[in-house]
């Protein structure tokens, strides 16, 4: 290919990403699958309870040595607490992640596909020291795991 072609599928490629650029920002395109997931009344609950009850439909779960919850003992900066979920329970149909202190305790939730690994990372805000909590709903039932964070420097505005 010579480099006259080169250039052409060059500049095309940089002008069709340029345009829709352009109207993601603006909001003429939307990930609808992202959006119409979005479970407004669960990540603007005051309560683990009530945030788990909006998720997943119940706030019962039953504690499980199963699920690692992996997050620092202290978190310098609780802005960005790195945390990672993982399980041997087969059949993971969802995980959430909670910070059981924050105003409102639902960081993260993540609907696993057929076949899926029980595993995710993420950082999460903490505006205070507390319980970090992994629910896993595999088989239509919900278990969960806590690991104790402790924030010297508060990620809520503290």
């Amino acid at each position: 290919m010579n480099t006259s072609i080169k250039r052409r599928v060059f500049l095309k490629g940089s002008m069709a990403a340029g345009v829709a650029g352009v109207a993601v920002s603006a909001g003429l395109l939307a990930p609808q699958a992202v959006l119409a997931a979005w479970n407004e009344k669960a990540f603007h609950a005051k309560k683990v309870d009530e945030a788990l009850s909006n998720l997943m439909g119940s706030a019962a779960s039953t504690p499980s040595g199963d699920i690692k919850v992996k997050a620092p003992d202290i978190a310098e900066n609780g802005a960005v607490v790195p945390v990672t979920v993982s399980t041997s329970i087969g059949g993971v149909e969802s995980i959430a992640i909670l910070a059981a202190n924050n105003p409102s305790p639902l960081a993260a939730a993540f609907d696993m596909g057929k076949g899926a690994q029980g595993y995710v990372a993420t950082r999460i805000k903490m505006g205070k020291t507390g319980d970090v909590i992994a629910v896993v709903k595999a088989g239509g039932k919900m278990y969960s795991a806590r690991k104790g964070v402790k924030v010297t420097i508060g990620g809520c505005g503290g």
